[in-house]
């Protein structure tokens, strides 16, 4: 008799991790990639060494999660927060960028827990900001353009390294988000 069970289909994500390789937190992307091999997850690539883990699982994600950021916390010796999208979610981040590309300026997007973006648009609309540094809401994502050289001196800029809202958000630029996508 044959095996009609069907297989649960692995699925391709990318983790984003919050502050790595920033203020003395400091870790191999390689050892980064072992922690997220021995949480059960295959096919681990890193991208680039500011927290970009490429990795295919059948595990639901919110469990996924939460043994990630334990396991960082644990290997690491920090506070890990991480955000895991899908290839769908980037495709559509890239896609509704509201920023064209500029050689002056670096375009930004926050991935983020639920109506942070609102929160972030507050804390804009709230800072003095630099010449031409612009901020939109597409589609719940929260988009950032700042002139190229000013992105931790801006007042809006320092928002990056908040710990109130450490847990809720990391950034990238597009660049980042286009290598990424390449590789999913």
């Amino acid at each position: 008799m044959k095996n009609t069970e069907v297989q649960p289909k692995s699925l391709t994500y990318c983790a984003f991790l919050r502050g790595v390789n920033v203020e003395g937190t400091t870790m191999k992307m390689s050892d980064v990639s072992e922690v997220f091999r021995k949480a059960g997850v295959e096919n681990v690539t890193p991208v680039l060494a500011s927290g970009n883990i490429i990795f295919s699982t059948i595990k639901p994600l919110d469990r996924l999660k939460f043994d990630l950021e334990e396991a960082m916390s644990a290997t690491f010796g920090y506070e890990a927060y991480l955000f895991i999208r899908d290839e769908e979610f980037l495709r559509n981040l890239i896609d509704r960028n509201p920023f064209d590309d500029h050689p002056d300026f670096q375009v930004y997007a926050f991935v983020s827990a639920p109506m942070v973006d609102v929160t972030l648009m507050d804390l804009f609309r709230k800072s003095e900001n630099a010449e031409n540094e612009e901020a939109k809401i597409i589609d719940d994502t929260f988009y950032w353009r700042v002139p190229k050289g000013m992105t931790l001196k801006t007042e809006f800029g320092k928002v990056l390294g908040n710990k109130r809202l450490k847990k809720d958000f990391t950034s990238r630029n597009m660049n980042t988000f286009r290598k990424i996508l390449k590789k999913m």
